[in-house]
């Protein structure tokens, strides 16, 4: 499983960013690309900004959920999103784009952090798990608009 704490992995991922267009077409899914740059920068803030959650982690979700989050199995097409990473509100993509650029890399240098607080939904991962389960999700997504 790559990393976005790889170097190759992230060079990758800017460089799909970078391919991203105005007119990319969804492959799958409701998102407009501007709402998919959005969501996909919700869950790097999670981890660049590295704060205690006073959030539970659910039983369920950590047992069930929480591996497929950061293992080799490709997601299915389609999944549920989260309500707090849903936008209706159409997003200029533009600014979006350049937004979760900004962000990978923000935290592409955080490749040395030792210390991580818990994930507000899936508990305490490692610095590994934090590396593989942002690379997966902006490969999904990044592959959801044939980048």
């Amino acid at each position: 499983m790559k990393s976005l704490f790889n170097e190759e992995a992230y060079k990758e991922v800017i460089n799909r960013i970078n391919n991203l267009k105005d007119n990319s077409q969804r492959q799958w899914g409701k998102m407009s690309l501007g709402q998919m740059a959005w969501h996909c920068q919700y869950p790097l803030k999670i981890a660049i900004k590295n704060k205690e959650s006073d959030k539970k982690a659910n039983f369920i979700i950590r047992l069930f959920v929480k591996k497929s989050m950061y293992n080799d199995k490709p997601w299915r097409k389609s999944l549920p999103t989260a309500p707090a990473l849903k936008t209706k509100e159409e997003k200029d993509i533009t600014t979006e784009i350049e937004k979760l650029k900004e962000l990978v890399i923000e935290f592409y240098a955080l490749k040395a952090r030792e210390k991580w607080h818990s994930h507000p939904v899936f508990g305490v991962l490692t610095h590994d798990q934090w590396g593989k389960m942002e690379y997966k999700h902006l490969d999904h997504h990044l592959k959801q608009f044939g980048v």
